[in-house]
């Protein structure tokens, strides 16, 4: 498959800890799509999660940079780390479309269950003229479901993005790690010993 340099994947989160299934999801995007590359763009201080994340950003951060080393398809940026403020999609995407070429065209990667609770965000509207929005099934949130939560002026924008069905969490990952139990195979291996070396959700 010949990459698309002009077509870019956005992926964003707390990754907190990143995981095998947002790894599967950017590169199912990747080969869908014909992307140059996917981004991994990690939230600094997302307003949907405050009392919830758990890591440091700079934490994550570096937990993603492990995640997608040796895949020259995927990057790891702190767009949003770098940012002063809350970390809003729609600031991101401008910025990153002020950065690239004109004619680039930018896809917003995310499970269904984040894509029914779209219409919280800051300027949904702005977000789905920025990027298109690829939509994956999620465990106990399909695509169609999520497209049902949301206006039909915008939902009928939202493109699916087939993928296999993964059930995994960080939630649960950092619930296994409290209690001791294994996260081999959920996480890559770098990422694994980064959170035994430093002691992260123990």
């Amino acid at each position: 498959m010949e990459d698309n340099l002009a077509a870019i994947g956005i992926m964003g989160g707390t990754f907190d800890p990143i995981h095998i299934g947002h790894l599967i999801l950017a590169q199912q995007a990747w080969e869908t799509f014909g992307l140059g590359k996917v981004m991994f763009v990690t939230a600094a201080d997302p307003p949907h999660k405050p009392e919830r994340v758990v890591a440091p950003a700079g934490r994550r951060h570096e937990m993603v940079c492990l995640a997608v080393e040796g895949n020259e398809h995927f990057e790891c940026s702190s767009i949003e780390i770098d940012r002063c403020g809350p970390s809003y999609t729609v600031d991101t995407l401008r910025r990153i479309a002020e950065t690239h070429a004109a004619d680039t065209r930018l896809y917003l990667l995310m499970g269904a269950d984040e894509a029914s609770d779209l219409m919280s965000w800051r300027d949904p509207y702005g977000i789905l003229e920025l990027a298109t929005i690829a939509v994956a099934n999620r465990p106990g949130c399909s695509v169609a479901e999520a497209i049902g939560c949301l206006p039909d002026d915008f939902g009928s924008r939202l493109i699916p993005l087939e993928m296999p069905g993964v059930d995994i969490s960080s939630t649960d990952i950092r619930a296994r790690v409290g209690s001791g139990r294994s996260i081999k195979y959920l996480v890559p291996e770098a990422v694994e010993n980064y959170i035994a070396r430093h002691g992260l959700y123990a």
